[in-house]
């Protein structure tokens, strides 16, 4: 047989290893009895079981295990056998076929270290990972680049059921079921605390030798519980602080984080009120205080606020209230102070012209709260830590500013357009009511940041 005839059987092989035709199969071998010998020669990465095991052809995959058993060890340029392929893929009878030709392929590892055993776990196949513990049972302990376990590849994916099979067939191994990764030195329950797995965290807490574990310190200092104080509060993280409570955990850790009771003696009379003044003043002091992440929760509504705020106050600079001049008036015939010497031009405002002082004023306050706004728009998309004080100051402070110079420039507009005749009664009688009121206002919003303010001086004073 020529080489070219060669070359076209091989090729026929595979195709048929894709589809799983085992009646070519046949004929091929018919044809050419040592034609999977000379797959060897080629310079193919894969053996056609490697294909047939990937795809899920079972029959295929028995014919060539029957003619050579041997294809069962052989590995492609990832350095993956067979098995590595239909474990990964969840193929239990493929599995079960090459398991019981070559059982050692349980413990070959691929270029990254992997074992097939990892490869059903990472991908979930509950069956699969049964039965690779049954045919070798040390391959659970074949640990991973980074010193991971197979059980950390579990929690990493996601995978509680793979996770349940595991630990019922190590359950009395206490120090393996602690076992911690050479990354972080993190146990698996760690890594379920990290992810926010919360049944994850049930589970594992409810095995014996994992909970006595549970106070391992990573690399950080930090056990798996008070792991959890350091990462981001929410939904997750409150379940899993009940699971922790019901378990006990989070109570032992709060008791072992307070200090040493100091012992007194006191009169229980002055005891008693000693701490009904005390409750009264850290109520009084915790009603002004602000949430500390209230800027996080309001940030989104505040550059609203202020972007409207800006275009509000930008209109009256190109659209002053009484609107502008059309044409240069130089005659006082329309009722203004306009002449010869005093031309009102044409595009200047005509509130401007007649009453100067007041336009002055509005104009004043209108500039102060745009520049205001602008400000409060630049600290939010700035960066700046906004949690901090200072910057927590200037933004608060910007922001009253903002709304107070608006409000001013709105009570000043409605003077400049109110009718000047007495019949309408004064602008002044209109706006004096809301004037008041919103001073009012601003005074008490002014007060609590000013009484925090002169609280946390006395507070360092005394410190």
């Amino acid at each position: 047989m020529d080489l070219r005839h060669e070359e076209d059987d091989i090729t026929e092989l595979y195709s048929a290893s894709m589809s799983g035709c085992t009646t070519t199969l046949n004929s091929l071998m018919h044809k050419d009895p040592r034609l999977l010998n000379k797959i060897s020669l080629t310079n193919l990465g894969e053996t056609p079981l490697h294909i047939s095991a990937l795809v899920g052809h079972l029959d295929f995959s028995r014919a060539l295990l029957l003619l050579k058993p041997q294809l069962a060890s052989e590995l492609d340029s990832l350095k993956r056998c067979p098995l590595h392929l239909a474990s990964a893929e969840g193929h239990l009878e493929i599995t079960r076929a090459l398991l019981h030709v070559y059982d050692n392929a349980c413990l070959i590892r691929d270029q990254d270290g992997r074992i097939p055993l990892h490869y059903a776990a990472m991908r979930g196949r509950v069956e699969v990972v049964r039965e690779l513990i049954f045919a070798e049972p040390n391959s659970t302990r074949v640990m991973l680049d980074g010193e991971k376990t197979v059980l950390h590849l579990c929690v990493k994916y996601n995978h509680l059921e793979v996770l349940k099979q595991l630990v019922e067939s190590m359950s009395d191994d206490g120090e393996f079921l602690n076992s911690q990764d050479h990354e972080g030195g993190n146990t698996i329950l760690h890594y379920a605390m990290m992810l926010k797995q919360i049944e994850t965290v049930k589970y594992l807490l409810s095995v014996p030798k994992v909970k006595e574990g549970a106070n391992a310190l990573n690399w950080m200092g930090f056990s798996a519980p008070k792991f959890l104080e350091h990462s981001p509060t929410d939904f997750k993280s409150l379940i899993i602080r009940n699971i922790l409570m019901d378990a006990g955990l989070e109570r032992e850790n709060t008791q072992d984080n307070l200090p040493p009771p100091s012992i007194t003696v006191v009169d229980n009379h002055e005891s008693a009120k000693l701490a009904k003044s005390r409750k009264k003043r850290c109520n009084w002091l915790k009603c002004l205080k602000y949430k500390d992440d209230w800027i996080e929760e309001t940030r989104g509504a505040l550059m609203v606020v202020a972007t409207v705020i800006t275009t509000i106050t930008f209109q009256p600079a190109i659209s002053p209230p009484g609107g502008v001049w059309q044409t240069n008036v130089n005659d006082t015939s329309q009722g203004f102070n306009c002449s010869p010497d005093n031309i009102c031009e044409a595009g200047t405002s005509v509130a401007g012209s007649d009453n100067i002082f007041n336009y002055r004023i509005f104009l004043l306050f209108n500039s102060s709260s745009f520049i205001a706004s602008l400000c409060v728009v630049f600290l939010l998309i700035s960066g700046f830590p906004l949690k901090n004080k200072i910057c927590m100051g200037l933004l608060t402070f910007a922001m009253c500013a903002t709304i107070t110079f608006l409000a001013l420039a709105y009570f000043f507009a409605v003077h400049l357009v109110y009718p000047s005749n007495h019949r309408h009664g004064s602008s002044v009688a209109v706006t004096v009511t809301p004037t008041y009121g919103f001073l009012t206002i601003m005074a008490v919003v002014l007060l609590i940041p000013t009484v925090r303010f002169v609280a946390w001086v006395v507070k360092e004073t005394r410190k």
